[in-house]
């Protein structure tokens, strides 16, 4: 009898902890939302095709087409915004001569990204970046003459970027926000990976990149509609993952980018009502990229947003008909509802992120002794006033149970680690959740 009772309240306090374990939408970040307008995405969108070609070979075409015209238009809508900020953004270019190598790069070119800064005020510099490519390419990948209009690859991305910035610009954030337009994806990375690195070499806390890439059509190659869903892309290993530690650990599926993944899913679906994120458990879409893949190089963690089915013949086309298809990266084959959907969502995941608590630093499981029970420790986190112990099976894509740990540093669970899957998060005075840390064994 006493052991069923047990086992009556070992479930029920399941049942608790799970439910605990979605944090009520805050009318901050719900007003912060609703900010974003389809409207403004359609002309910012317009006004990026309008250049004609944005293609990184496209340097000196003048200041009404080309990649450096639409450059410094990204930057004028970043200055503009960030009059209301109060000081706190700042805008400049991020750029570089890249050498020709006989490949993607035939001649030597600048490359220049744009970089909008929204310093927190939390000491220790927490950052996060909501990215995408300002860059567009026809066939030719080396063309920067003919039209490569771009309008969903990477308009889409761009515009959303901008229109995060203006939802944010006046809220007074906890963490770093950097929106970064970057040149030059299109020949492998070059903008990102430049950013990228240099944020490395100067020691940033990096806790999360959004990279947004294809983001604005809802009707697939076949017509099929998608208005309610957005693929988020997510590694398994981060750098320098050890194989063998992984095997032991069963960590395969908890990389720091598949945390971010995870919380994303979890806050974007809250805000944006009727709207879900579609986890797929890769780094990208099957081998290609993008340059969240930068940051993840660096050893940061960052997922991609994409729309669900893509279009290829309006993807890295020259604008042509044959055989009674037309080829293009058109704005006619946008959906600018459907884009201000995926731009609420990052806006959500992002504003979710500035506000509430960071990752822990460090999370460890103890593993001295051989016991059934588990028992974690965890460096606290500025700004939390408790602490949250998460736990999934080996085979549950996302946690299931969450378990009140307070103010403390320390919990023990009388559930086995050679059967379950442990995580620690962060909750501040307001009730936000910050991403999950998976702990390492500690002797």
């Amino acid at each position: 009898m006493r052991y069923r009772l047990a086992t009556a309240a070992v479930f029920a306090l399941a049942s608790i902890q799970a439910q605990a374990g979605t944090a009520p939408a805050d009318p901050q970040i719900a007003a912060i939302v609703a900010r974003i307008s389809p409207e403004r995405l359609k002309a910012d969108d317009a006004q990026l095709v309008a250049f004609g070609t944005r293609s990184t070979f496209s340097e000196n075409l003048g200041d009404k087409r080309g990649v450096f015209a639409a450059r410094a238009w990204i930057a004028d809508q970043f200055r503009e915004i960030a009059e209301a900020s109060g000081g706190r953004m700042t805008v400049a270019f991020d750029g570089y001569v890249q050498k020709a190598d006989g490949k993607r790069i035939p001649r030597d070119v600048e490359i220049s990204s744009v970089i909008a800064t929204l310093t927190g005020d939390e000491p220790g510099g927490r950052t996060y970046v909501i990215s995408s490519h300002y860059d567009s390419r026809n066939s030719d990948d080396a063309d920067g003459t003919q039209d490569a209009p771009g309008a969903d690859d990477n308009g889409s991305g761009t515009s959303a970027v901008i229109e995060a910035a203006r939802a944010l610009a006046v809220v007074p954030v906890h963490a770093t926000v950097i929106f970064a337009t970057y040149d030059s994806e299109e020949q492998g990375l070059f903008g990102s990976a430049h950013h990228a690195q240099a944020l490395k070499a100067a020691g940033a806390d990096v806790q999360g990149d959004l990279n947004n890439d294809i983001i604005g059509a809802s009707v697939g190659d076949s017509g099929e509609k998608n208005p309610d869903l957005v693929r988020i892309f997510s590694e398994a290993l981060p750098a320098g993952a050890d194989p063998a530690k992984v095997n032991l650990l069963g960590n395969e599926n908890d990389s720091p980018s598949r945390e971010l993944a995870r919380f994303a899913e979890e806050t974007g679906d809250r805000y944006v009502r009727g709207f879900h994120g579609d986890l797929i458990f890769r780094a990208d879409r099957f081998l290609r990229g993008g340059d969240q893949e930068s940051f993840t190089a660096a050893g940061y963690p960052a997922i991609r947003f994409v729309e669900p089915v893509e279009t290829f013949a309006h993807q890295h086309q020259t604008p042509r008909t044959e055989n009674g298809v037309e080829y293009g990266d058109f704005a006619k084959y946008m959906d600018f509802d459907y884009l201000a959907r995926v731009t609420r969502y990052n806006v959500a995941v992002l504003a979710s992120l500035a506000l509430g608590p960071g990752r822990p630093a460090s999370a460890f499981i103890e593993a001295k002794d051989l016991t059934n029970k588990t028992t974690l420790n965890w460096a606290a986190v500025p700004g939390a006033m408790s602490y949250e112990v998460v736990r999934r099976k080996t085979t549950d894509a996302v946690w299931t149970s969450v378990t009140d740990a307070g103010s403390a540093t320390s919990l023990t669970l009388p559930f086995s680690k050679d059967n379950w899957l442990f995580g620690v998060r962060a909750v501040d005075a307001q009730g936000h959740r910050g991403v999950v840390a998976f702990p390492t064994p500690q002797r």
